[in-house]
């Protein structure tokens, strides 16, 4: 993975991985631990506010059964327009993406600048837009499939099949895996996933030296 050129005061740490992975649970972890933390989901939220410019775009390509009664955004209405739907999903992210990439290269300039030991950004389609390019290395948050989908149905309240419609929508977890810098796995409980946080954390924060192999972080 290309490295940003220059001399950074902060590190920043891209987090990704599958839909039910456990990504928020880890960057939770690592902001409990002291990082500063931010997530392309909640830009997502922020730049679909009513009467802004990227929600009209959206009314406009999907029409107003994606808007609920108080006029936001309905994202579970707009998430079953576009799972089953490829070109749905392109037209999707070419309008949020743009927005969402503006917002979180402002976010992470001003965050490098802190006095935070480690910058993690949190975007689950990290490698799909491109914004790996924004972050000083990657860690994908791998979970084994079947926890996977268990988890997803749990979360959602999906049946079977849609859950794995949503699973199938997304690039598959072993092309994440082969781009990653760091693999943390979140298939067991989450004392072995915080182990495996402060080990990578603590990591991060004492050494400047770069890996040229993933690493996958003890489970404990």
């Amino acid at each position: 993975m290309a490295r940003p050129e220059g001399t950074e005061s902060v590190r920043v740490l891209g987090i990704t991985g599958g839909i039910a992975s456990g990504k928020s649970r880890v960057t939770e972890a690592f902001r409990q631990l002291g990082a500063a933390t931010l997530s392309a989901d909640d830009l997502a939220r922020e730049i679909v506010l009513p009467g802004s410019p990227v929600l009209g775009q959206l009314r406009e390509r999907f029409g107003p059964r994606i808007l609920a009664a108080d006029g936001s955004l309905d994202r579970e209405a707009l998430a079953v327009v576009i799972f089953g739907d490829e070109e749905a999903r392109r037209d999707l992210n070419a309008i949020m993406h743009p927005a969402i990439a503006q917002l979180a290269q402002a976010h992470l300039e001003r965050l490098r600048h802190t006095q935070a030991p480690l910058v993690v950004y949190e975007a689950p389609l990290l490698f799909e837009v491109g914004a790996e390019r924004r972050v000083d290395a990657v860690l994908v948050v791998k979970v084994a499939p079947q926890v996977q989908l268990c988890r997803l149905m749990a979360r959602d309240g999906l049946d079977e099949t849609a859950a794995r419609l949503r699973i199938a929508a997304q690039m598959p977890q072993e092309d994440k895996l082969a781009r990653a810098d760091y693999v943390i796995d979140n298939s067991g409980s989450p004392a072995q996933t915080q182990v495996q946080v402060r080990d990578l954390f603590r990591k991060l924060t004492t050494s400047a030296a770069g890996r040229d192999q993933p690493e996958s972080l003890p489970s404990g």
